[in-house]
């Protein structure tokens, strides 16, 4: 009780002492509830939105960003409007998926097959796509600015309206057969 009393005595005789160390505390105790309360779902929710898109083959919505899903077998999925921010697909199978609406911002797509899949209206900012087979692909009015194509295959895919500046087309085949300049 001494001791108690001692400190508040202190830190209201020295108020700049307990000024500088209440915001700090504070500041400290809300940052720790955000990281227990908040952060802790959310990886929850990532990892049941992966482990439902492996086993259902369908994540409408769902919060898949930075999952890695390498190599993964997603062929014919449903991942309208999902998001997949820096996710790892590397080499996965995704032929006739829809995902339409998603976000794939710095996604890594290369070597992916992508054939005959839906991409309308799909963010792929900064993605990589190198190697990936985009044949028959529908990417109307996507957004692929600085986007990365080198030698993908996008013969008959549909670029009608999609946002392309900075976009590396180099040693890609176009929808029409022709090479992209590099």
């Amino acid at each position: 009780m001494k001791l108690r009393n001692f400190i508040v005595f202190q830190c209201s005789q020295n108020s700049s002492l307990g000024q500088i160390q209440k915001p700090q505390f504070i500041l400290m105790m809300v940052a720790g509830l955000i990281i227990l309360g908040v952060g802790v779902p959310v990886l929850a929710e990532r990892k049941s939105d992966v482990e439902r898109l492996i086993s259902t083959n369908e994540c409408q919505q769902c919060d898949l960003s930075s999952a890695n899903l390498a190599e993964a077998k997603l062929e014919g999925a449903d991942l309208l409007g999902a998001n997949l921010q820096k996710a790892n697909l590397r080499g996965a199978n995704l032929k006739g998926a829809d995902l339409s609406s998603a976000n794939l911002i710095e996604a890594d797509l290369s070597g992916a097959d992508l054939r005959d899949t839906k991409f309308q209206s799909t963010t792929l900012r900064k993605a990589n796509l190198k190697g990936a087979d985009l044949s028959w692909s529908d990417l109307y009015q996507a957004f692929l600015e600085e986007a990365q194509f080198n030698n993908a295959n996008l013969l008959n895919a549909n670029l009608n309206n999609a946002k392309l500046q900075g976009t590396n087309f180099c040693g890609a085949t176009m929808p029409d057969g022709q090479k992209g300049e590099c």
